[in-house]
């Protein structure tokens, strides 16, 4: 495994050496290994400029592909995110709006009734997934599934650990109840190196058989158990001026060093030139334990700290190692990715995001226009806030989110906060961290982009809230955000 270990370190050099050309002599069905993580931020891994957290596998893959500095969820939690993600279409169309359909937050504190959509993903909707089934490849999950009991009808051959929960089962270590294969577990086996351990494994077993694995790991949600065999060793290192949570340094690594065994199951198995590695992230990082400087908000905000995430696609013979992309693409983007990657037919039902394999390909063309579309969020819900953040992190100490929609057009991005109307405009360019609303400055862009939020929540039949809340108390509410602000 040591040896193994330090092969993996050098993937990038290994596949800088596989010339573009030889991507028509690579079989026409590569198989695909899709790392997504939850509540990993933008900043969490080294590729992306972490200053304590340790990801050398993770870093050497991204060296070895293209990384995407202006990725993005469809939301900004994970429930919503995943259904995205899985059915290729925004909120409006699957109405998974947020982690569950209550409301969140004090009643005395939301102004409007929240849109409580549904929490689970319907079954006429054909994922992804079930395209690549259809078109022969074996297919699993294994980790979190949050969009229904059972992931199986949705397309995947095998299910470790995937049920309605959107936390591990137990926390990290066993027992960790009914989650399925995960019963026999040894007593002490952290639960990510469980399904990095389960990954490896269903690589080895699927040579000769085109496949696909998403391998959708619990970390870093919370709780932030750390890894007990690692703790010491952050304690001792020198904290960093972005990172310094030791539990979360742990949790990462334990990633990082299952990405390390599963590339040496591809290696070992002769399929690492025939696989597809694509690396995303739910949702911002937690705000309590990570950084995600100098963008704004993290998890459950719609600033860009909230939805702006870490991806990376490795394709040996296909995309240039050691490129970058500052093209904006969204989670619905992959659908239509995968079915083409893996030449599976798409399904007859509407699909939000366009197939990123020639931008992947190194076409300029494809990036130009990509780079002109427009990207769209909404949430028609409230979450609460963490409290005991930084001023000027969130639009108000009570909420992470107020009910919003939001546009990004080119380096543009505009918010709209239904509660009270408001609007938020931003140069990304100029600004990343979402420091100076331009609504005022620049009336023409702001109109522009409000106008086409508008048109699209039509076209969706997107729900605004509107209903006043009758549980509302404005005294209430003015006091608790002067509390909390003066608690900062």
């Amino acid at each position: 495994m040591k040896l193994c270990s330090a092969l993996t370190l050098t993937l990038a050099v290994l596949l800088a050496t596989l010339p573009i050309a030889a991507a028509a002599e690579i079989a026409p069905r590569p198989n695909l290994l899709f790392i997504f993580l939850d509540d990993f931020g933008w900043r969490d891994a080294g590729f992306m400029g972490s200053d304590f957290y340790e990801t050398p596998h993770l870093d050497a893959l991204a060296a070895a592909g293209m990384v995407f500095t202006d990725a993005y969820s469809c939301a900004a939690n994970c429930a919503p995110a995943r259904a995205c993600l899985l059915s290729g279409q925004y909120t409006p169309r699957h109405e998974i709006y947020n982690v569950g359909t209550g409301p969140r937050g004090k009643a005395a504190h939301r102004r409007l009734q929240h849109i409580p959509g549904t929490d689970t993903l319907r079954p006429d909707i054909v994922t992804w997934a079930a395209c690549l089934h259809d078109a022969g490849y074996r297919t699993a999950t294994m980790g979190k599934w949050h969009l229904s009991d059972d992931p199986l009808p949705y397309g995947f051959d095998l299910n470790i650990g995937g049920t309605h929960s959107g936390g591990p089962p137990q926390g990290y270590l066993p027992p960790h109840g009914k989650a399925p294969g995960l019963a026999d577990v040894p007593e002490d086996e952290y639960l990510t190196d469980t399904l990095s351990h389960r990954a490896a494994t269903f690589v080895r077993e699927s040579t000769g058989h085109p496949w696909a694995l998403y391998l959708t790991h619990f970390a870093v949600h919370t709780p932030l158990n750390p890894k007990p065999s690692l703790v010491a060793k952050y304690e001792a290192k020198t904290p960093g001026k972005l990172h310094n949570h030791v539990a979360m340094a742990t949790m990462i690594q334990a990633v990082d060093d299952g990405v390390g065994e599963i590339l040496c199951a591809l290696e070992e198995s002769g399929q690492r030139d025939n696989t597809v590695i694509v690396f995303f992230s739910d949702n911002g990082g937690y705000g309590p334990a990570t950084d995600m400087d100098p963008l704004k908000g993290y998890k459950g905000t719609y600033y860009e700290g909230g939805i702006r995430e870490p991806m990376f696609v490795v394709w040996p013979g296909v995309v240039e190692p050691g490129s970058r992309s500052s093209t904006p693409v969204i989670g619905v983007d992959l659908y239509p990715t995968f079915c083409e990657i893996a030449g599976a037919t798409l399904p007859d039902q509407p699909l939000d995001g366009v197939s990123l394999v020639p931008l992947l390909s190194g076409d300029p063309a494809a990036a130009d226009a990509l780079a002109h579309r427009p990207l769209f969020w909404h949430f028609p819900a409230y979450l609460e806030s963490y409290g005991g953040r930084t001023a000027g992190e969130q639009r108000d100490p009570l909420f992470r989110s107020r009910p919003c929609s939001v546009i990004r057009q080119g380096d543009w991005k505009l918010h709209e906060y239904f509660e009270d109307g408001g609007l938020e405009l931003y140069d990304l360019r100029a600004d990343i961290g979402e420091t100076r609303n331009l609504v005022d400055e620049q009336p023409a862009k702001r109109d522009e982009l409000h106008s086409q939020l508008k048109a699209w929540r039509r076209k969706l039949a997107a729900p605004v809230p509107t209903t006043p809340n009758p549980d509302f108390d404005a005294e209430a509410e003015a006091h608790a955000q002067a509390t909390a602000l003066s608690k900062r």
